[in-house]
């Protein structure tokens, strides 16, 4: 079993700057993102099914024609490609969780561009 306790996880120097908590090819990736007042994920894709959890602080999430303001608690899921953007006044911590990792055509170049991380 392995545990986390995401309130209490330091990110590199305060920033947005993603700390992957877990990542298995053929199953999937979560990562960590911390949010500084007023700092956004710009809108953006995967190739992944993906589910965003708000876990501390307040959000608002962005998609095609739908804005979302969110707290703590608040889950989110998104269709492979789908385009998003998140963004917090006052600061938030989120969990992105990407399945399956990787997704079809998430590394270009076929098989031999792909990395194995655990």
């Amino acid at each position: 079993m392995r545990h986390w306790k995401l309130n209490e996880i330091d990110t590199p120097d305060g920033t947005r700057s993603p700390v992957v908590l877990h990542s298995r090819d053929g199953e999937g990736r979560v990562v960590l993102i911390a949010l500084d007042a007023g700092q956004e994920l710009g809108e953006h894709q995967v190739k992944e099914a993906a589910l965003l959890l708000v876990v501390a602080g307040n959000t608002t999430i962005d998609a095609g024609e739908q804005s979302v303001d969110a707290g703590a608690g608040d889950l989110f899921r998104f269709e492979p490609d789908e385009r998003r953007s998140v963004r917090s006044r006052d600061g938030a911590r989120v969990v992105l969780f990407l399945a399956p990792w990787p997704g079809e055509g998430h590394y270009r170049g076929g098989d031999a561009a792909m990395v194995t991380a655990s």
